[in-house]
């Protein structure tokens, strides 16, 4: 939606685009609760996991997640962006988060400077850094395997590194395979997220507007309808309101509503069949 369009529902942002702030997105007493959890696991070092089907709000939770962390004393909080590296150019990402200077073809080396770095981290503030992982799914196994021998030291004993991992059911199936037990066998936290019921969606979609400036954005009824055609999918659910959005302010509709919705979401109705004129019957012999 054009911004030049936002004053004429008083919104200060788009409340159905994924760019909203981190602080309005909504936060459920699950994910209260996986980031308390987390803030104490930060304190001891280990993996955490996030997992999910497609659009329900891995990566909004794991904006979430992250703001928090940041927040805390002492932490340093880094953020893969490219999770298909192979393992030289993952120590070349992990080397530019942390300020190392790392020498990707030597990865004994770059193994030890991470490590070292950390420790100096570790006795310094008694505090480890968080590296957060979106679309873990995608990661090669090496690289897995490796990020859960950089987290530990003295024979496991010392977790030098707190990882939250988020994916969708294809990570969790990875972890059946031999090389990745020992990984999943780390795992202390985890969040899954499941799909939502229709009264969820409807307080996400009242939280939306409300914390975007306008809280009456939307009627009761046009909300009730989004929340029970969006198949429990947090995704769905935005891009049908954004669409519902884009098409209020075309029309400069005061307030979105089931008209609304009707137009531009019913079917297209089949236009009426010309008749033919029948073929004319052979005379009988």
């Amino acid at each position: 939606m054009n911004r030049s369009l936002l004053p004429l529902y008083g919104l200060k942002w788009n409340p159905f685009s994924p760019e909203v702030p981190t602080e309005a997105l909504v936060v459920s007493p699950r994910l209260e609760h996986f980031g308390w959890r987390l803030e104490h696991l930060v304190r001891e070092g280990g993996f955490a996991l996030i997992t999910g089907d497609p659009g329900t709000g891995k990566s909004a939770a794991l904006r979430v997640i992250a703001a928090r962390l940041a927040g805390l004393r002492d932490v340093v909080v880094g953020v893969i962006e490219h999770p298909q590296s192979g393992v030289s150019d993952f120590y070349r990402e992990l080397g530019h988060l942390f300020g190392v200077s790392l020498a990707p073809r030597n990865r004994w080396g770059s193994f030890k400077a991470l490590r070292d770095k950390w420790h100096a981290h570790l006795d310094a503030t008694l505090l480890r850094p968080v590296l957060v992982i979106d679309e873990a799914q995608e990661m090669p196994t090496a690289v897995l395997a490796e990020l859960r021998l950089l987290a530990s030291a003295h024979f496991d004993s010392r977790a030098l590194l707190t990882v939250v991992l988020a994916g969708d059911g294809r990570l969790t199936a990875r972890f059946h395979a031999d090389d990745l037990q020992p990984l999943a066998s780390r795992i202390r936290v985890r969040l899954l997220l499941e799909r939502a019921a229709p009264p969820e969606l409807a307080d996400v979609l009242r939280q939306a507007c409300t914390t975007a400036g306008n809280a009456r954005l939307m009627t009761p009824e046009l909300i009730t309808t989004l929340a029970e055609h969006a198949a429990g999918n947090l995704r769905i659910l935005h891009g049908l309101a954004a669409d519902l959005l884009a098409a209020g302010a075309q029309r400069e509709v005061k307030q979105l509503d089931e008209k609304l919705y009707l137009e531009v979401f019913a079917p297209p109705t089949d236009k009426a069949r010309v008749p033919t004129t029948p073929a004319r019957a052979g005379r009988p012999r």
